[in-house]
This record gives C-alpha cells, structure tokens and sequence, in this order.
C-alpha cells in the first residue's frame, strides 16, 4: 500500500493563451524531480483544477504520471461535485498512472454537506478507486470542514489512507492523529504549520510553497525526524512570510509570479483570476528575498 510521508508539491497549471502550456510544465517539472521532494500533486488547488475542461483534467493527468514515472509518485485531485464524476475522475488517475487520489469535499449545496453525506461521499468513492485515496480538507476554499470524528469514521476504510488537512487547527489536526489508525497518514495542508502539525504526529505535508522551496520544506520533515526539531523550528519560522504571500496574501497568481521569478514558468492565472500588478509583484520579490534562499533571476 502508497505510504504517505515527506513533503509534496501541488504544482501549479501553467497556461499560455487560455491553453495548458505542456512544454512549459514539462521544463517545471523537471525542476521538482531534481529536488528533495517526496513527489508532485496534480490538479490540486494550486493547479486551478476548477478550472479545467474535464478533458483537459485527463490530459494533464496523464502528461504529469508519465513524465514522473519512476521518479517520484504523483497524487492526483479528483474531487468533484457529484460522486459518479469524482470516480470518473479516479478511474482515469488510476489509469494514468497515479499512486494515490485526494479528494476534496464537494462542496456547492455546502447546506446539505452534512457528515452522514459525506461519509457515503468517501465510502463509495473509496470503494470505486483502484488507487488509495486522501482526505482533503479545505475549509477556507469549501466552507465544509471535515471533522476529526469524521476522519477517524472514514480512517477504517481499507482504501482510505490519510487526510491533507488546509485547516491550520493544531487541536484538530492533532485528534485526527491521535484517534485514527497508525497507518493513517495526517498530512499538513500549508508550510505555515507543518512544524506543529509533524509535533503532533503528522508524517508530512502537501505545500504550495514547497513549488518554489522544495528543498527548504523538506529539510524541515528531515531535521524534524533526525531529531534536530531547533533547527527545523528555526526553518520554519523563517518560511513564514514567504509561505504567507504565496497562498493567502496574493494566491495562485503570487505563487505563479515567484517562479516566474525564479525562472520557472508560472505565468498568469485562468481567467477569471487576475495577475499581480507590478506593486505586489516587488512586495513579493522583497518578501521572498528575506528568507536568504529566493535568488530571482
């Protein structure tokens, strides 16, 4: 069974002229590959997987599982609305190649989300998928959060394997650890609490920021698990800010505009996301700059 650990980056989409900019993303991924990363997340939030054509989703899926074949596992987001398209989904990740699927609540008619919905949500969802499947948790983006006594309900699923948790509540983050199976797999959903969540018993973290400080966010797991947790701390604190500007100040437009940066392609968001003006783009580059590791190019 795909075991869970280290650090993942949920790669970005990269567009040109409204289209998926293959050789661009390929150009990226051989960046990640080179790195400590653990391995790649496709279509995940920073991916703007909402926006994809179901078509396109398939297509990405399988350009990413072949170029990392043998290199470094990919996770695929297959969460959708409605069950039968979130399988659908599955099955093509399955058939891309993908180790493992992450599943994000559905979350339009949120009213109705109650936990008996989405328990059967993950059940028949887990019980369709030829891959392992994640939780996923993203009540800042959802407005559904998935309770510790759900996830430990759910962690009894033969398929289900662990949860990325983007809620940032240590206290939660810490039941899910503590009241689910030692092989369930509690993952932090964002750099800026990946030192507190691996302190409760995390065994890692699925991060955006870790697409432009990949080696940095895994250095953080692997001083935490050597024992050198000062050290780690100190990375930690130091990643922040950075981690701040890249997913709640400015986004996926911010994140898009420092690899740019750094000489990665990140480009511009989907419409109807906007780029960053040239003021946010500098205040990024300043931000960026003082953890000592951005070098813009």
């Amino acid at each position: 069974m795909f075991k869970l650990h280290g650090v993942y980056a949920p790669i970005p989409t990269p567009f040109q002229e409204g289209k998926i900019a293959y050789s661009q993303l390929d150009k990226n991924l051989d960046f990640w590959l080179s790195s400590k990363l653990e391995g790649i997340v496709v279509m995940g939030s920073n991916g703007e997987f909402v926006f994809l054509s179901p078509e396109e989703k398939v297509e990405l899926l399988q350009f990413v599982c072949k170029k990392c074949q043998g290199k470094k596992p990919v996770i695929a987001g297959t969460g959708a609305e409605s069950t039968e398209e979130t399988i659908r989904l599955c099955l093509a990740a399955a058939d891309a190649g993908a180790n493992a699927v992450l599943v994000v609540t559905p979350n339009y008619y949120k009213g109705s989300m109650t936990e008996p919905v989405l328990k059967r949500f993950y059940t028949d969802v887990a019980d369709a998928s030829p891959v392992p499947v994640i939780l996923y948790n993203m009540p800042r983006n959802t407005g559904i959060n998935i309770s510790a006594k759900l996830v430990a309900e759910l962690a009894v699923h033969p398929n289900i394997i662990g949860i990325k948790d983007s809620g940032g509540d240590i206290v939660q983050i810490t039941n899910c650890v503590a009241n689910t199976p030692e092989d369930f797999a509690v993952f932090a959903g964002s750099a800026s609490f990946l030192y507190p969540s691996l302190a409760v018993g995390a065994t890692g973290g699925t991060l955006a920021l870790a697409n432009i400080f990949p080696n940095e966010c895994a250095r953080i797991v692997e001083l935490f698990e050597t024992g050198n947790k000062d050290e780690a701390l100190q990375l930690q604190s130091r990643l922040i800010a950075s981690n701040s500007a890249v997913t709640v100040k400015y986004g996926i437009a911010g994140l898009k505009a420092a690899m740019d940066m750094m000489g990665l392609y990140g480009g511009n968001p989907r419409l109807p996301l906007l780029p960053l003006g040239e003021a946010e783009k500098a205040d990024l580059k300043a931000i960026l700059t003082q953890t000592g590791f951005f070098n813009a190019v």
